[in-house]
């Protein structure tokens, strides 16, 4: 049986979800089983050094100091724009990798081409490469886990709900549900994200369930039946 390879990835951006700027980009190769073959996570240096007053209203701007100290101590690696389009692409083809996947894939691919289009001037438009497979584990997820009675029970009974009274669908939810750990907290950086999210991902895959994989930005409302 042909083995497929995934690549898993995860940004963290300043600026609105509209025009959102990405400071944050976390990857790693996977496999349908879960296995990692390479990881990586970078600081785009042009969001991050470039724009600093922008990057003071980011979304989690309360964990820059984390990134400042993280950057002095070598825990995070500092590179461009550029150079993380390229390494992507590098190993997107190195892998051969089947698809791109991330939760809620659309927030991630929009952010990317969006950042790429504003620091080069539209001059290159398209953060991946051409004719790249995307796949929204969100979606995934809110077909075959956020489905099962279990899971609704354990958003009932841990508070995962939302104030419109929907069951929540979001990473940390699920990952809690799987963890069985009501209290868990995502870390919100980029690396850390993509581990969850490709946990999530190959317990969709265990499922052996049909399933669709592309974007749907209401998938959310999936399971709000099963309230």
């Amino acid at each position: 049986m042909k083995k497929y390879y995934y690549m898993v990835l995860d940004v963290e951006t300043a600026n609105s979800t509209d025009d959102a700027l990405v400071y944050d980009v976390g990857f790693a190769i996977t496999d349908r089983k879960g296995n990692i073959y390479e990881k990586h996570s970078y600081i785009v240096r042009e969001t991050f050094f470039d724009y600093k007053d922008l990057m003071q209203s980011a979304y989690y701007a309360n964990k820059l100091p984390q990134y400042y100290k993280g950057i002095k101590n070598g825990s995070f690696t500092v590179k461009s724009l550029y150079a993380v389009r390229k390494q992507i692409a590098d190993l997107i083809k190195k892998y051969n990798v089947h698809a791109v996947c991330a939760y809620n894939a659309y927030f991630d691919s929009t952010a990317l081409n969006k950042t790429q289009r504003y620091m080069t001037k539209s001059k290159y438009r398209f953060f991946l490469p051409y004719g790249t497979k995307i796949y929204c584990i969100w979606h995934m997820a809110c077909q075959v886990i956020c489905t099962q009675k279990g899971y609704v029970k354990f958003c009932l009974d841990n508070g995962f709900i939302s104030e419109k009274g929907n069951i929540k669908t979001s990473a940390e939810s699920v990952y809690a549900f799987l963890t069985k750990d009501g209290k868990f907290e995502e870390k919100h950086t980029g690396l850390e994200d993509v581990l969850i999210e490709t946990r999530i991902m190959t317990e969709c895959f265990k499922k052996h369930k049909k399933m669709k994989l592309n974007i749907n930005r209401a998938c959310w409302r999936i399971p709000q039946k099963n309230i």
